[in-house]
């Protein structure tokens, strides 16, 4: 059996690399390590239905989520930016 659930915070952190452009501006190998860096960062939230999020969710819960994934992402650049070298 296969179970279709995913985490939404990397749902929601694909969104954020896409609305900034950086999905086809950055190489995969340096994007795959910064989702994961920043994915490290954050707790998990299991969903089976992106719909199913869309009714339900609480519009200052999902700003929360994006916040922190923004925080764990400006971490993430200058973790790799410093160890890069």
């Amino acid at each position: 059996m296969q179970l279709e659930i995913r985490n939404y915070y990397e749902v929601l952190l694909l969104e954020l690399l896409s609305d900034e452009g950086l999905l086809d501006e950055l190489p995969a190998d340096y994007l795959a390590d910064l989702c994961c860096i920043t994915l490290n960062q954050l707790p998990v939230r299991y969903i089976r239905h992106l719909v199913d999020t869309y009714f339900f969710e609480d519009y200052n819960e999902l700003q929360q989520m994006k916040d922190e994934i923004q925080t764990a992402l400006e971490k993430s650049r200058a973790f790799l930016k410093k160890n890069s070298n």
